[in-house]
């Protein structure tokens, strides 16, 4: 009653491996009198024999994680595999510091807040890493008076 032949032949056909062929449980007396090819693609033809389809991994477990790591959860130290810098590289973090400090020059430079030539020289310090966050250089241009003086 083996059918390890008919197995082989069905899948070659079909294309997929031995695990993958599905045989009828009521027509296995049919399956074992077919011996040649053609005799095994016309059981494939009246669905006796099939292709099971792919097994996939279930990603429900893998969302749920992302959902929860997007709320700021499992990202302690214990989960940490990378380096600090591995995670997050230097160059990465400075490109988004840089980039937040040339929009809030631009935006108080069209707003009036500070003079064009105010703007260069900050611009150049940030470009220099003086400042290390927006509020860093909005304390600066208070502390050094640098906000422009409304006329009167």
């Amino acid at each position: 009653m083996s059918l390890k032949t008919q197995r082989e032949i069905a899948a070659k056909i079909l294309k997929v491996g031995r695990h993958r062929v599905w045989i009828d449980p009521e027509k296995i007396e049919d399956v074992e009198g077919a011996i040649t090819r053609k005799e095994i693609e016309r059981l494939i033809k009246d669905g006796v024999i099939q292709a099971k389809p792919v097994k996939g991994i279930s990603r429900g477990r893998a969302r749920i994680r992302h959902e929860k790591r997007k709320k700021g959860k499992r990202r302690g130290h214990g989960s940490r595999k990378g380096a600090k810098y591995a995670r997050l590289p230097r160059k990465r973090r400075w490109i988004q510091t840089i980039r937040a400090l040339r929009k809030k020059l631009r935006e108080l430079v069209e707003s009036k807040a500070i003079t064009t030539q105010t703007y260069r020289r900050l611009y150049r310090l940030a470009k220099g890493g003086v400042f290390k966050s927006k509020a860093h250089l909005l304390q600066y241009i208070e502390s050094e008076k640098l906000y422009r003086r409304k006329p009167r």
